[in-house]
């Protein structure tokens, strides 16, 4: 009992001093973001690229943006590649020792995302124990630290290339656990860290099935597929007759809005759902209230943060604003300075603010995954709100699915084609396109006029899917697990015209 209460003293104590801290940068955000740029620029002067773009000549905040250009992956990879390859002193201080292994670009297989010292620990890390010191925070009757943290990460093999060590971002992060945070997760390191996707999840199952879990860390669609895979496994009716002290699940990574019935099917009780917003590049945003679903943006990570408007952006303008600037339900693509050693660098994502006291956002789509064959401009939170609309009204609900457009032709307008994995269907699908397609109307008013009086675009094409074709196509990409996330939005075919090919192969 002492031993408990001496911890719970302890771990109250942290958690009070935190809460401390990110008041004051709730308090002070502009303050905050500035001290922590030139903070990184004073660090990074040295190096090849502090030398080449005169970071020690950055006066403020103008200066940094005249003098450092934004830059997408493809434009910074020959300096990650130098930094990759041994070579100290590239855009950090010293030999960066890790990188994260993140899905392929255009011109690339992988991306490798350095993963310095600084940015393990204050960023990834201090994210991690954020995380559970705002839940707990807002639940003092938690009994959090009494069960297991269930954990899956990704298909996550390390390997050595050039004397630095690559792998999944879960890798690195397992890896370099300190052994009292190994105490409360399961499954195990071994464990959590084979790269087999199948055997992995018999394993996991093993384990897990006899554990006390009361909480669950992990992407909506691959957790899914293990709940019910260990509900096969041990015959029980849901997962809260598994776990009977199951209270939340810390999810990031895709929407959860397509999954929530799901979870409140196969979990059978009422637990609690918090949002997390992490990459490779870094950890962004956390949960920080329990009844909604905005994200506070985290400010003391050591990221600073610059937003490009999307009319811009899909201008080709690269001009970035401060976080002080930016406006309310605004779509902004994200450019990020980190301390692990990226320099205004555009992540992919982007997010609207739904409020600036505090900074509070909600991630709206990425800047490659969108439809804007005919101006329409859609994005990935108009379909999801869209959708969770459509099934609501029609008592469906959907595991997967992705959309692109259908092009025009002299003979024919333009629409959309979607292909959609029901794990209840509509009655009528197509009153469900019906409902789906007038969502979309009330949600975009590009889309609307482009689809008024089928001026421009068709009613949309809607495919039901069969059982298990998004996970026998993520299979056969060799994309199962953790990081790897089923592409929603394209604005080519390259992801629905295999998936309808393979869709007609499948048997049931």
């Amino acid at each position: 009992m002492a031993t408990k209460a001496l911890f719970n003293t302890v771990v109250n104590w942290f958690i009070s001093q935190r809460i401390d801290q990110i008041e004051n940068f709730i308090k002070y955000p502009t303050e905050t973001q500035e001290g922590l740029l030139f903070s990184q620029l004073f660090n990074a002067e040295e190096t090849e690229y502090g030398q080449k773009f005169g970071f020690s000549s950055v006066s403020n905040y103008r200066d940094f943006q005249r003098k450092i250009p934004i830059v997408s992956y493809e434009d910074f990879e020959p300096y990650i590649e130098k930094a990759r390859q041994g070579q100290k002193d590239v855009i950090w201080p010293g030999l960066i020792k890790q990188f994260a292994k993140s899905s392929g670009t255009t011109n690339a297989k992988s991306k490798f995302i350095p993963i310095t010292a600084e940015s393990l620990e204050y960023c990834h890390y201090k994210a991690g124990k954020d995380m559970v010191s705002i839940y707990v925070n807002n639940h003092p009757e938690s009994e959090l630290f009494q069960h297991k943290n269930l954990r899956l990460g990704g298909s996550a093999e390390m390997y050595k290339d050039f004397n630095t060590k690559c792998g999944d971002l879960s890798a690195i992060l397992i890896e370099n656990l300190p052994f009292w945070v190994e105490i409360i997760n399961t499954p195990n390191k071994k464990i959590s860290l084979m790269s087999e996707w199948e055997s992995k999840m018999k394993a996991i199952i093993s384990e897990v099935r006899n554990e006390d879990v009361g909480s669950l860390t992990g992407v909506p669609s691959w957790m899914m597929v293990l709940l019910q895979r260990t509900l096969q496994e041990t015959g029980k009716q849901n997962i809260g007759e598994l776990w009977p002290n199951l209270e939340v699940f810390f999810h990031g990574g895709i929407s959860f809005k397509p999954y929530k019935n799901q979870y409140k099917d196969i979990i059978g009780k009422d637990i609690r759902y918090y949002e997390i917003y992490n990459a490779s590049e870094g950890f962004f945003g956390i949960q920080d209230q329990s009844e909604s679903d905005e994200m506070l943006l985290m400010l003391d990570y050591g990221i600073f943060y610059e937003f490009i408007p999307m009319d811009k952006f899909y201008a080709g303008v690269r001009e970035a604003i401060p976080i002080s600037e930016v406006e309310l339900n605004k779509n902004y693509a994200v450019v990020i300075t980190t301390n692990g050693g990226l320099w205004r660098y555009l992540i992919g994502d982007t997010v609207k603010f739904t409020s600036i006291h505090p900074y509070r956002i909600k991630i709206s789509g990425r800047t490659k995954h969108y439809i804007n064959a005919f101006g329409e401009e859609l994005m990935i939170d108009n379909v999801e709100t869209a959708l969770k609309i459509a099934c609501e009204k029609l008592d469906a609900s959907i595991s997967d699915y992705t959309g692109a457009p259908v092009f025009m032709t002299n003979e024919s307008k333009g629409s959309h084609e979607w292909i959609f994995e029901f794990t209840k269907k509509p009655n009528s699908l197509n009153e469900f396109t019906d409902v789906f397609d007038r969502m979309l109307k009330t949600l975009n008013s590009d889309y609307e006029a482009k689809r008024y009086n089928d001026i421009t675009l068709r009613k949309p094409i809607v495919h039901a899917a069969k059982s298990n074709l998004f996970y026998e196509w993520m299979a056969s990409r060799g994309k199962l697990g953790g990081q790897n996330k089923v592409p929603r939005l394209s604005n080519d075919r390259e992801y629905i015209d295999p998936l309808l090919m393979l869709n007609k192969n499948l048997s049931n």
